[in-house]
């Protein structure tokens, strides 16, 4: 995907939208799943992690996009 002039304001807005939809996500789902087997098991510990572990996963996630760029500039 290319970061130059030539794409559309409204473009870029869905690309980030997309970007932080995916990272709410990330830092739900794994909690919930995890909430799903403490139901299932009989533990109270999985929920807690999981949540946790996403937030972990967020947060590296967003430091990645956030980032200084790896590419090389002309």
């Amino acid at each position: 995907m290319s970061h130059g002039s030539g794409n559309s304001p409204i473009g870029e807005a869905m690309v980030w939208v997309s970007r932080v939809m995916a990272i709410g996500l990330t830092m739900f789902l794994p909690g919930v799943a995890g909430g799903w087997l403490d139901a299932r098991l009989g533990t109270k510990f999985l929920g807690p992690a999981g949540f946790v572990i996403g937030l972990g996963l967020a947060i590296s996630w967003l430091s990645h996009l956030t980032g200084p760029s790896t590419r090389s500039r002309p």
